[in-house]
């Protein structure tokens, strides 16, 4: 079973279901998706894009997972922020909303792919300007999609609701993936 994710979150996760499995991580793979993708379509559409960058290089015995994990609010996709600013800017526009959470998995071998979209609605409380540039500075967000991690200090602080898997909000719905892994 290869990870193939370079993660840490992912990594750990993963970990919890006492499986043995190495993290393959290649470099540049293209995470583009045409703009008429609306919602889950897009984390779906990019694992599936991941799984097919490493089919070349598949064994024939090996399992690939790759997930592609990205918020939605308004009818708008955040990714991983490009820079301070655009941090500060989509956990402002998220504070006091509800947004959802998507992480698309694919499960690929040589001759199979399962894939699957895992949907999360997180609802933050209103965040003040002092806890954001907080959060920034001491956790630095920048490979997190939306901005934040939901189990640093802004998740103890600022999710209020959560409907669905918390562990999707972390960037693997792991008993799905263990539901769709028995399966195989």
């Amino acid at each position: 079973m290869i990870l193939a994710s370079a993660s840490p979150r992912r990594r750990e996760l993963l970990a919890g279901l006492d499986v043995e499995f190495e993290v393959r991580a290649l470099p540049d793979v293209d995470e583009s998706f045409p703009p008429e993708l609306q919602g889950g379509d897009i984390p779906l559409h990019i694992s599936k894009k991941k799984a097919e960058a490493y089919r070349p290089v598949m064994a024939a015995e090996e399992l690939v997972i790759t997930a592609d994990t990205m918020v939605w609010l308004d009818g708008v996709a955040l990714g991983k922020p490009v820079d301070e600013a655009d941090a500060r800017r989509m956990l402002r526009n998220m504070s006091g909303k509800t947004h959802s959470v998507f992480t698309g998995v694919a499960i690929t071998t040589k001759d199979s792919q399962r894939c699957f979209v895992a949907q999360s609605d997180v609802t933050f409380a209103q965040l003040t300007d002092d806890e954001i540039d907080y959060y920034i500075a001491k956790y630095r967000p920048m490979d997190k999609a939306g901005s934040y991690g939901a189990q640093e200090w802004i998740g103890y602080i600022g999710m209020s609701n959560i409907v669905g898997s918390y562990f999707n909000v972390m960037g693997l719905p792991m008993q799905r993936l263990y539901s769709e892994l028995k399966e195989i």
